[in-house]
């Protein structure tokens, strides 16, 4: 672990599913930086969390967990084609997914650490980063992934796809792009920007007198 740095910036990276984000944020990861995944986070949550356990079943039905595990497919069945539904979902575990986020956060000692998730900008859960990371790549290719990696259709990726805001629009709101589009070398780009945040986080201590 990289240390001796008094203030650390909260960097968030983000982008439609299938863009890779995952692939980078491990990158960033072998650098030394410190990466939360909160989809992980929020399935660990779903699983171990009674209250949440709690209301989950109180809002799709005992089906939610079948022997004590959680039931993606049921969920995502539920969820994926239904707005509210997923509204619903998301206003259970997000709240608790925030709180033990920031409580990993307090536990990390450097010059600035990842949280990785798709959802900053819709769930309002961008507030307090420093900035914001976009992993960019093309729409074709996002499809191509996701059928390939979980077996999906065509549609079924669309559904999930249109639960999201639109793609150039989240990268507008983005601080930085990496383009991971098999056109351009991805592990420079992080390399470019890892040192920039090193850089500011170096910079944010010295003006700060931390």
């Amino acid at each position: 672990m990289i240390t001796g740095f008094f203030y650390m910036l909260k960097i968030g990276i983000t982008g439609g599913i299938g863009c890779g984000k995952s692939t980078v944020a491990a990158v960033f990861a072998q650098l030394g930086i410190p990466v939360l995944k909160a989809d992980d986070l929020a399935r660990s949550i779903m699983q171990e969390n009674q209250s949440v356990r709690e209301a989950i079943i109180h809002a799709f039905g005992k089906d939610a967990y079948v022997d004590g595990q959680v039931n993606k497919s049921f969920l995502a069945s539920k969820v994926f084609n239904d707005p509210h539904q997923l509204l619903v979902l998301n206003s259970i575990v997000h709240p608790a997914t925030i709180k033990a986020s920031n409580d990993w956060v307090l536990q990390q000692n450097a010059p600035y650490i990842l949280k990785e998730a798709a959802l900053f900008f819709e769930s309002g859960s961008a507030k307090g980063l420093d900035g914001i990371i976009g992993v960019s790549c093309s729409k074709s290719l996002r499809i191509k992934r996701i059928m390939d990696r979980d077996h999906l259709s065509r549609e079924q990726v669309l559904a999930r796809m249109n639960q999201q805001i639109d793609e150039s629009l989240k990268m507008k709101l983005c601080d930085w792009i990496i383009y991971n589009n098999e056109e351009e070398l991805m592990i420079p780009q992080v390399l470019e920007l890892h040192q920039s945040l090193l850089q500011r986080a170096t910079h944010y201590s010295e003006s700060n007198n931390l």
